[in-house]
């Protein structure tokens, strides 16, 4: 079986494709199977998500290419752009993963698909539409960021952090002393 454990920049060659929705591509120890069919073990450094367009070399050398599946979620649309940023707040005030994406100059949120913050956004004045879509959610201010096709920094955190700020994370060991 073709273990894949090393996530790369750039390659030549794709030899392959892996597509996974989100909340597989979350995870750092994964059994899945490439389209072509063959069975490949994922083993990631702990806390890595995979997003759509990651490259991944495998133990043999072989490229393979990440594809953010298809899956059901709920997209947000507001009348303004005041509204938007209403349901975006009451969305992270749930802790609820948000992709935020951006067609044709409009703004939009996605989320997993959830009956019960449906009705909330709804009651927020935002219309609430289910479809078959990627889910690529932000990765929060302390996550490295969020690629977005066209940026050209990547994996930056969201806002300029003080060169002498220590930031605290759950990763983080504890020191002793």
């Amino acid at each position: 079986m073709l273990t894949l454990n090393t996530k790369i920049a750039q390659a030549e060659r794709i030899d392959g494709e892996l597509e996974l929705p989100y909340d597989q591509r979350e995870k750092s120890r994964l059994r899945a199977t490439l389209r072509s069919g063959e069975d490949v073990a994922v083993f990631t450094v702990r806390g890595t998500v995979l997003r759509d367009g990651d490259l991944l070399r495998g133990d043999d050398g072989r490229v393979v290419k990440i594809v953010a599946k298809a899956e059901a979620t709920y997209r947000v649309d507001a009348a303004d752009a005041h509204l938007l940023l209403r349901c975006a707040f009451h969305l992270g005030n749930r802790h609820t993963q948000a992709h935020v994406g951006q067609e044709g100059g409009v703004g939009f949120l996605r989320i997993r698909k959830d009956p019960v913050l449906k009705e909330m956004l709804e009651g927020l004045g935002a219309r609430v539409t289910e479809e078959l879509a990627a889910f690529e959610p932000e990765a929060g201010a302390y996550g490295g960021g969020h690629h977005h096709h066209g940026d050209d920094h990547h994996h930056n955190p969201l806002a300029p952090i003080p060169l002498r700020q220590k930031i605290h994370r759950p990763s983080d060991k504890k020191e002793e002393g």
